[in-house]
């Protein structure tokens, strides 16, 4: 399991992870607690491997252990956290964020780690299973995509080396870039549009916020803001962009990013959330009139 709204890093985790368990002969479920982002639709196009988790599936009692990856806070599991906590079986944690509930579980955690799937390759070097064209793929997309493509501050020699050795064991990083960046729909481009449109920029500051409504107006689903944190971070002079992005089932998810000089870890944990320092989130029940200026009051409190 990962958390809701699965990116490149948690998908990319659980199915090298899943790969290198079966190979070890244990039988694996890849599960999420979210619709699967459209992004990322070419990782099982027919929905077979990575599964919706069912609360009320009767076969959920058989599971001898769960391992949650890129995670460790309750608020990010969905539905499938209310089971695991009534759940027997054996937990563990593999996470790179700060952020850490007490899931019950043991927990791996290196927050020096651009990427989580940097810690699986190393679960894997430490189970003595080498890597397959599969693990590979899997494990460059996460390594790719929590770093912006190697382009993160916090992406350090060995990242490059990692990167080096997947390729050499069968990853295509110009196939997977084309397919997750040179692959968005309509939808997803007049979503941007409307975001662009509605940049605020005050002092080292830039936000935007996307409508519950804009979903169904435009064709797009709540997956296709990935990344689009970017885009008021991109401009000239910001040192923090934020997003603020309705949720359909309600509440507004809010992501932060700063450009390397302050720590907006401190403003995401007021707020319901948590992560990296310079990459993180949080959530907001009051309305969207009243959550901006509150976060952005709290932004400036750092500046």
């Amino acid at each position: 399991m990962t958390h809701v709204r699965p990116d490149g890093d948690a998908l990319g985790c659980e199915l090298a992870l899943a790969n290198a368990l079966q190979r070890l002969g244990k039988e694996t479920r890849v599960v999420i607690a979210s619709v699967m982002p459209p992004r990322y639709n070419f990782l099982d196009p027919e929905r077979k491997t990575i599964l919706r988790f069912n609360p009320a599936d009767p076969t959920n009692g058989n599971y001898d252990a769960i391992v949650i990856v890129d995670t460790g806070a309750w608020t990010q599991l969905g539905d499938f956290g209310d089971w695991m906590k009534t759940a027997k079986a054996d937990k563990a944690v593999i996470d790179h964020h700060v952020t850490q509930d007490d899931l019950g579980a043991v927990l791996f955690q290196d927050i020096s780690a651009e990427a989580c799937g940097r810690l699986i390759h190393e679960a894997m070097l430490a189970l003595k299973v080498p890597h397959t064209k599969a693990s590979a793929e899997y494990l460059f997309m996460a390594l790719a995509m929590d770093t912006g493509w190697f382009h993160h501050e916090r992406t350090l020699q060995r990242t490059f080396e990692l990167a080096g050795e997947l390729t050499k064991s069968g990853a295509n990083p110009k196939e997977l870039y084309e397919i997750l960046y040179e692959q968005n729909s309509p939808a997803r481009l007049k979503l941007m549009g409307r975001v662009l449109e509605r940049l605020v920029i005050r002092d080292k500051i830039a936000y935007s916020h996307v409508l519950r409504t804009d979903y169904e107006e435009l064709g797009a689903v709540p997956g296709d803001t990935e990344d689009m944190i970017d885009l008021p971070r991109s401009l000239a002079g910001v040192e923090v962009s934020l997003m603020f992005m309705e949720q359909p089932a309600g509440g507004i998810k809010i992501s932060f990013r700063s450009r390397g000089k302050y720590d907006v870890s401190k403003v995401a944990v007021k707020f319901h959330g948590g992560g990296h320092a310079l990459a993180c989130g949080g959530s907001s029940q009051d309305p969207l009139d009243v959550t901006i200026p509150k976060v952005v009051a709290a932004v400036q409190e750092i500046l």
